[in-house]
């Protein structure tokens, strides 16, 4: 199968370039496609992915394109299971929300966002994700390498003891996977990229993972929950915590689950000695550090640990 043949006929020319950007965890593979002046993004997942979970994401991320939350789709093929979506120039959300001046405006838009996004149906036939199911899979092997400091065993085994605090929310459609790489700040909106986990979740989840990754503080954490609530909140809820953990120890047993066929030798054993997330953010702003490598995965791993740990 040819990657031209997942594109539309009109854009299946010569002229047409295609360049592999990244593949994913589940095995789909991304490109970014260049055709007649304009560019788009092509999406193909395993093959070997059954059909009807295909259109299943196929159809959420359609609901999510034409609430804005998505990039618009262009073309969609089941038989190949390729996606092509349009291309959506990024103008920075980091520099959008580091700025002191439009701070409050890009967490508003933010949590206003993840509400369009908690707003869409939840398709017939979806099942609910479960992070601790998730960390419990991954945990063994990370275990395994015999790598792992004493305090990420304790903080994973605490948090697949610890139940989630009651909480009257429904569970929404929810993102799954709400972090810097997949925002695209368009200088008016934010859209989301890769929905391959999306499904029914708390709505806690999508909010406190990119609370996590964004490093916010309490107040800053309410102000979010207020945007996506549409009402303040005078402190922020124990499932919003709770959800909080959970996300910083899941995300970060995942990179140490990357990484964990070549740890790095020499690596922090302790809270204290682990680098906080700003600095991780400050090497690989610096390039002193390569997220695609096991070095840099495994610093990030323990770095979103300590978060979880620390608070």
């Amino acid at each position: 199968m040819t990657l031209e043949a997942c594109l539309p006929p009109a854009l299946q020319s010569p002229g047409t370039t295609i360049t592999r950007i990244a593949a994913g965890l589940s095995g789909a593979e991304v490109y970014r496609v260049e055709a007649a002046g304009a560019r788009y993004v092509l999406k193909r997942s395993a093959p070997d992915e059954p059909a009807a979970d295909w259109r299943r994401r196929a159809d959420i991320q359609r609901a999510a394109a034409a609430a804005g939350v998505a990039p618009p789709i262009v073309h969609a093929d089941e038989e190949r299971r390729a996606v092509l979506s349009a291309f959506v120039e990024d103008r920075s959300f980091a520099a959008f929300i580091m700025d002191p001046r439009t701070r409050p405006a890009a967490i508003a838009l933010l949590g206003q966002t993840l509400r369009r996004v908690h707003d869409l149906p939840i398709p017939p036939g979806a099942t609910a994700r479960s992070p601790r199911a998730l960390l419990a899979e991954v945990w063994p092997p990370v275990d395994a390498s015999g790598a792992a400091p004493a305090f990420v065993r304790d903080a994973v085994h605490r948090m697949l003891a610890e139940e989630p605090p009651a909480d009257p929310r429904a569970l929404v459609l929810s993102h799954n996977d709400v972090n810097p790489t997949n925002l695209v700040y368009d200088g008016a909106a934010i859209v989301l990229l890769d929905w391959q986990t999306a499904g029914p979740m708390h709505p806690f989840f999508d909010l406190a993972a990119i609370s996590v990754f964004l490093r916010m503080d309490d107040a800053t954490c309410g102000a979010l929950l207020a945007a996506h609530d549409g009402a303040p909140v005078d402190r922020l809820p124990a499932r919003f915590a709770y959800e909080r953990r959970l996300a910083a120890i899941v995300c970060g047993t995942s990179f140490l689950w990357l990484a964990r066929a070549a740890p790095p030798p020499g690596a922090p054993q302790t809270v204290d000695a682990t680098p906080a997330l700003i600095e991780i953010y400050q090497q690989l702003r610096a390039g002193a550090l390569d997220v695609a490598s096991a070095a840099g995965q495994w610093a990030f791993g323990l770095a979103l640990i300590k978060a979880g740990v620390t608070g």
